[in-house]
């Protein structure tokens, strides 16, 4: 989908709640009104929950706004937004829309934020970038270091307590759960966290550690711990996690079935 066909659907959206909600008309004037693209909305989600306290030293609103927006203005990086929208819209049975996960999913708004995080350390802003992933995992529940690697198509859902590494690959089409950590076994430094493949889908309170390949296709069942490499297309389920079949689609993170009955 293209971006102003995305934002055409959601102000249409908001236009739909505003003619039966006073409460989302006060709301939504002030965060699409102005506005003329979606990144710019986004943006300004991203300034008012991320920015300091106006009583406080520190980044501003005004300024974290003009900041994220140029960020949000890269095709490259809008591409990438589109497709989380897209892929919650199409994986989360809550979500009927792309409105409500634009403006109050915490999962879709911390992986933006680390988009925007990651942008910066990588243009050697690394004071900004921290201070992305601090605000965002105060705010959000989830903590991401700004240097891990995260592809397009990515659903963070209900996202609360994930905790994603610095060394961390999480490829395209990946549904990660709440409580979920892709961590370090200690001090070792270096490459020294997991790499998840396209299309894996792990489920809640799963903890992956170490600089351990899960394979393209798996699935990992909830209150896994995965200590080990995972074979493609392969479930495991245990603690340690050890196979325990095969999942019943090539991409288990699109069906979404957290079953280890494959």
């Amino acid at each position: 989908m293209k971006t102003l066909e995305i934002w055409s659907e959601i102000k249409d959206e908001a236009n739909t709640f505003i003619k039966n909600d006073e409460d989302a008309s006060i709301f939504l004037d002030a965060y699409l009104e102005p506005f003329e693209t979606l990144g710019s909305t986004l943006s300004f989600k991203l300034s008012k929950d991320l920015a300091c306290d106006e009583n406080q030293e520190g980044f501003s609103q005004n300024y974290l706004f003009h900041e994220l927006d140029k960020t949000f203005g890269d095709e490259e990086i809008i591409a990438g937004v589109i497709k989380d929208l897209s892929a919650v819209k199409k994986r989360d049975p809550a979500a009927s829309g792309y409105l409500m996960t634009l403006l109050f999913s915490k999962g879709f708004l911390a992986l933006q934020a680390h988009r925007a995080a990651n942008k910066f350390i990588g243009s050697k802003k690394t004071f900004m970038a921290l201070y992305l992933q601090s605000q965002s995992s105060k705010n959000y529940g989830v903590d991401i270091h700004p240097s891990a690697s995260i592809g397009n198509g990515v659903m963070l859902d209900h996202a609360t307590g994930i905790v994603i590494g610095e060394t961390s690959v999480v490829e395209d089409d990946v549904s990660i759960f709440q409580g979920v950590t892709l961590g370090g076994t200690g001090k070792i430094t270096g490459d020294r966290h997991p790499k998840v493949r396209k299309g894996v889908l792990i489920s809640a309170g799963a903890k992956i550690i170490g600089n351990v390949e899960i394979g393209e296709g798996a699935k990992v069942a909830a209150g896994s711990v995965v200590l080990e490499d995972v074979e493609m297309n392969t479930t495991v389920a245990g603690v340690p996690a050890i196979a325990v079949g095969k999942p019943a689609t090539d991409s288990p993170a699109k069906t979404v079935d957290h079953s280890i009955k494959d």
